[in-house]
């Protein structure tokens, strides 16, 4: 359509993309394009009980049917008339609607005995609540300026403070009637899920007093008790033990995974022992299962009795889904069993080898600290080395460096080694894959990487903090065996899987993904947005760009 405005879809691990605009084939019960002045001139001709001025349109008999509420079979209101919802705002009778669409939410709001409505819409996804909310306070404003009364507060938040973040992260047991709660903090950001959706919290402007406050809702209160529960509305919840959940049945392993498409990908995850949807984005379902290839959704939200029912291959894989009555074909999503996540590289690399060996550097003005490249090795004799650019088990195949070393700048090292000694307290070490990295190493990278796939490379025009020797790609190992920990998505894939926030894979995948994470921010580091494992020291700003070799480092 003409003069459409663009649609935006988002993702729990924070990802934003434009919405697709194709026909739902749901007209004309729904999805037709409109505008906000169209929907105010529908507003002002329910006003005059279907009167636009040329002419009766609705009958008064069908004015009275939308805007009185439905009974039950036992005399209850259901608080819907004909196509609208029945509700109450301070003392009037209000009647709507919501609207949604990939990439847009929209409300209808109106005050019949007032004669005021207000339309409000918005192009994201999944964001009624806010137009909602919006609405509702426009109706206000519009009666208090009526009334000649003051006008109302809008009541805003800001950010947790840090300290009080910290404090609420963790698992919730379940209380009476309430599904468990598990809290989170992503770069300033703190995330409780309970039930169906994620939510993000903030704290009050007027009271600091922490509620949510996102896409989903507004208001709800959350408050940490001297006890340690957790008090979310009504319910209090105990806080659950921070060990690692138990590995996830081996049966499930085959099933979890996405499916679907880019602008609608069902995601089929484990949490504790149980299979879980997370469909449409953002409703997360848990699953009954039924037999080895058929599951239930539960007993309430968008997929009440329904079910789904896995398809796999001669060989046991599984290849797609029917939910609902939905197929959704199985998405190639990184790589399986373990394997190395390869490229083709757009040039050969001994071609770019030459290219980038006789490049140079960005020039950088102003005042750095002396580089002080130190071995990691050398500092913790328990943290393991496995460089994969110092052979072939890498993105795209071929050897850069020729010793498999890793140098740090020693205040970033030696934070390294104090996140290695946290870890060591609970079994744990970390094992590097890459630390410093020649400014050439990057060219090559860069160079030899489609452009579909650049964010998981850093553009050599501005350099990398690996250059700087403040920046470190690393993973977990159990002491004991040894062995990598595993996480959701193996070092070097470029795929969404490898972002801190992916909601896929199992429990304890992400609790140790987590666990990482937390242990690297608390010596100063901070993950890169889409690599669990990519973590920068945060004076990585002050060193320069730096082109060493291994080799002339040592010399």
């Amino acid at each position: 359509a003409p003069h459409l405005a663009a649609g935006w879809m988002r993702t729990y691990d924070g990802r934003r993309f434009v919405a697709p605009n194709f026909l739902l084939g749901t007209g004309p019960a729904g999805n037709l394009y409109s505008s906000v002045n169209d929907l105010s001139q529908f507003l002002s001709c329910l006003f005059r009980q279907g009167e636009p001025g040329e002419g009766q349109i609705l009958s008064a008999e069908s004015w009275k049917l939308m805007t009185t509420p439905v009974l039950d079979q036992g005399g209850k209101p259901q608080g819907f008339g004909i196509g609208f919802h029945i509700q109450e705002l301070d003392g009037y009778q209000k009647v709507g609607h919501g609207g949604a669409v990939y990439g847009f939410s929209t409300q209808l709001e109106a005050l019949p005995e007032r004669k005021l409505g207000v339309v409000a819409a918005t192009s994201l996804d999944g964001a009624n609540a806010v137009v909602r909310r919006l609405a509702d306070f426009a109706l206000r404003v519009m009666i208090a300026t009526q009334d000649k009364q003051p006008l109302p507060t809008y009541r805003m938040t800001t950010r947790v403070p840090q300290e009080r973040a910290r404090k609420l992260v963790g698992r919730y047991q379940a209380a009476p009637g309430r599904a468990p709660v598990e809290v989170t903090e992503f770069q300033g950001r703190v995330y409780l899920r309970q039930g169906t959706f994620r939510y993000e919290l903030g704290a009050a402007v007027d009271d600091g007093s922490i509620v949510t406050d996102d896409a989903f809702g507004f208001g709800t209160p959350v408050e940490l008790r001297d006890d340690g529960s957790l008090r979310v509305g009504p319910g209090v919840h105990r806080p659950v033990p921070p060990d690692p959940p138990s590995a996830s049945p081996a049966s499930f392993r085959e099933l979890i995974g996405e499916y679907g498409w880019d602008h609608n990908t069902l995601y089929i995850l484990e949490d504790q022992g149980q299979l879980f949807a997370l469909i449409e984005w953002f409703f997360y379902y848990p699953l009954r299962q039924i037999d080895e290839n058929t599951f239930a959704f539960p007993t309430y939200g968008l997929y009440h009795g329904e079910q789904l029912e896995f398809a796999r291959d001669p060989n046991g894989r599984v290849t797609e889904v029917v939910a609902a009555e939905v197929t959704f074909p199985r998405r190639q999503v990184g790589t399986r069993d373990g394997k190395t996540f390869q490229i083709t590289p757009v040039q050969p690399i001994d071609k770019l080898r030459a290219v980038a060996k006789a490049a140079s550097p960005p020039v950088e003005q102003g005042e750095f600290r002396a580089s002080e490249l130190v071995d990691l090795a050398k500092l913790a004799d328990t943290i393991q080395l496995d460089i994969r650019y110092g052979t072939t088990n890498n993105f795209t195949g071929a050897i850069f460096y020729k010793q498999p070393r890793a140098f740090m700048q020693r205040p970033a090292a030696e934070a390294v080694v104090a996140a290695h000694q946290q870890l060591k307290q609970q079994g744990l070490g970390l094992l590097i894959h890459d630390a410093y990295r020649p400014w050439h190493v990057t060219k090559m990278f860069w160079d030899a990487t489609p452009g579909d796939l650049k964010d998981f490379v850093a553009n050599p025009a501005n350099g990398s903090r690996h250059n700087r020797g403040c920046a470190v790609d690393l993973t977990l190992y159990d002491l004991k065996t040894g062995k990598p920990i595993e996480m959701v998505a193996g070092y070097d894939e470029f795929s969404a899987r490898s972002y801190p926030l992916y909601p896929g894979g199992t429990a304890r995948q992400r609790w140790y993904r987590q666990l990482l994470r937390q242990t690297m921010e608390s010596a100063g580091f901070s993950v890169y947005e889409f690599e669990w494992w990519h973590f920068d020291y945060r004076d990585w700003q002050k060193y320069r760009i730096g082109n060493q070799t291994f080799e002339a480092i040592d010399g």
